[in-house]
């Protein structure tokens, strides 16, 4: 049922969308409404428009995950707590269609392959170092905790 070229993860979020429409789920619906917007804006970015892939999907939904844990961060430092209960509350949604995310533990161990297989072995191989290590991660965890650990295992701290 989904059309030639249409990513699977963007066909079960518009599928989602519809039966939290039906259920009068009005969080839901609008998180999933904002998640299905911020793909199609991602889709017609450029100089032409393209059909995103699931991993490019779940750049955009990791995008819209980190904007909602940031602006809950900011919400609790202003004294709202009921703005950043409802950013929380989206943040919940959307973490339901991202992959687990690593635990410090898998991530050192990521990491270290990710330097063993590059050869990096100092930090003016950083970028390198990095490289390696994010498409290893493969979006399980934050570009801050890669990029911490990473300096970390680069430095021999």
């Amino acid at each position: 049922m989904t059309e030639p070229g249409t990513s699977q993860l963007k066909t079960t979020l518009r599928a989602d969308l519809h039966t939290s429409m039906r259920e009068y789920d009005k969080v839901r619906s609008e998180t999933l409404r904002m998640a299905l917007t911020a793909i199609t804006n991602e889709e017609v970015s450029g100089t032409t428009a393209r059909e995103l892939s699931d991993d490019e999907v779940l750049k955009v939904l990791a995008k819209e995950a980190k904007r909602r844990r940031e602006a809950t961060a900011a919400y609790i430092e202003a004294k709202r707590p009921e703005l950043a209960a409802k950013e929380e509350a989206e943040l919940v949604i959307l973490e339901v269609y991202l992959p687990a995310q690593l635990s410090d533990t898998e991530l050192q161990a990521l990491v270290a392959r990710a330097l063993r297989e590059s050869g990096a072995t100092g930090m003016p191989q950083m970028g390198l170092a990095m490289k390696a290590a994010t498409a290893l991660v493969a979006g399980r965890a934050g570009g801050g905790r890669v990029a911490a650990i990473v300096k970390s295992a680069l430095s021999g701290s």
